[in-house]
């Protein structure tokens, strides 16, 4: 980051989506100049990440773009990021999201979710993840619906699909009760439209698309653009697989009942604590056979972060 401080964010990607949707949407809540750049370090400096140094020759590379504002996530942007603040000090304002686990005194901002323990002076917390489904995003696909999903009538329910991890584990039970709330959405008279994630087994995805035979349903077969942010906006209800941090956070940012699916093989852990703070704020509830009407108050953690950016620039006088 050669040359006098630009008023620009540059944001170093992971190349994990979650990671990288984190980061976006803050850089996106800011309305600043952005660059994207994801790293391509050598095996042996991305195996030591994030307690490791830079590699020599992504961080020459990346010292030639100019911005005041650095955002990353994701373990192997932190050595880099450690290293361009070092060599900018007080020019460059760094914020990581997530514990960087190495060198945290290094980075002016730290953003991990309230269930984790972290915390600091440089550290804030909110209950949600950042992500880029933003106020403004979602009120222009309500404005200029996608042609795949404008003929659904209301009241329409999406369906988000996670999948497997570590930490959840789908039965084929798990498949059965998934294609009955959804056979019971539609009696409902709802129709839908439901998207998959990379996570999302071929079984999952088998069990809703059956139970959506000859009803007024869009499923998301891969090709095209994945509507994901327009089955957000266009949504009257949410059912959310209880398997992400990141998807459970942006449902609950629509303003849309959102509604729970939980599989019964998984261990009890951090996500845990998160969906327990969600449901806490009147955002979601399990789902129990039927959808609910209930409201609350759109939970907006990119804007916070974005707003404690800039707070904590304008003190430092970038």
């Amino acid at each position: 980051m050669g040359g006098g401080p630009a008023r620009a964010t540059l944001v170093l990607g992971s190349g994990k989506a979650g990671h990288e949707a984190n980061a976006l949407g803050v850089a996106e809540a800011l309305g600043r100049p952005c660059r994207f750049e994801r790293p391509e370090a050598s095996r042996i400096y991305d195996s030591l990440a994030p307690y490791g140094p830079a590699d020599p020759a992504e961080l020459r590379r990346l010292d030639a773009i100019e911005a005041d504002l650095l955002i990353v996530s994701g373990r192997s942007t932190v050595p880099l990021a450690r290293a361009l603040k070092k060599r900018r000090g007080g020019r460059l304002f760094a914020v990581c999201l997530q514990d960087p686990r190495a060198g945290r005194g290094a980075f002016d901002l730290i953003w991990t979710p309230e269930h984790d323990k972290l915390r600091g002076a440089n550290v804030m917390t909110t209950l949600t993840s950042p992500h880029p489904i933003s106020p403004e995003r979602l009120a222009a696909e309500r404005v200029a619906p996608d042609p795949r999903l404008a003929g659904l009538p209301a009241p329409r329910c999406g369906i988000v699909l996670g999948g497997p991890s570590g930490h959840v584990a789908y039965s084929a039970d798990d498949h059965a009760r998934l294609g009955a709330a959804v056979a019971a959405i539609l009696a409902q008279g709802f129709s839908v439209m439901a998207t998959p994630s990379r996570r999302t087994t071929p079984a999952m995805l088998e069990a809703v698309r059956a139970a959506c035979q000859g009803h007024a349903a869009f499923v998301w077969d891969g090709r095209g653009a994945n509507p994901y942010a327009a089955i957000l906006g266009l949504s009257d209800a949410l059912l959310v697989t209880a398997d992400s941090a990141n998807m459970v956070g942006e449902a609950a940012a629509t303003g849309a009942p959102v509604h729970l699916f939980h599989a019964e093989g998984r261990r009890a852990g951090k996500l845990d604590a998160m969906i327990a703070g969600i449901k806490a704020t009147g955002a979601a509830r399990d789902f129990s056979g039927a959808l609910e009407r209930f409201a609350y108050s759109p939970i907006d953690a990119t804007g916070a972060i974005a707003r404690e950016i800039d707070k904590r620039m304008a003190a430092r006088g970038l």
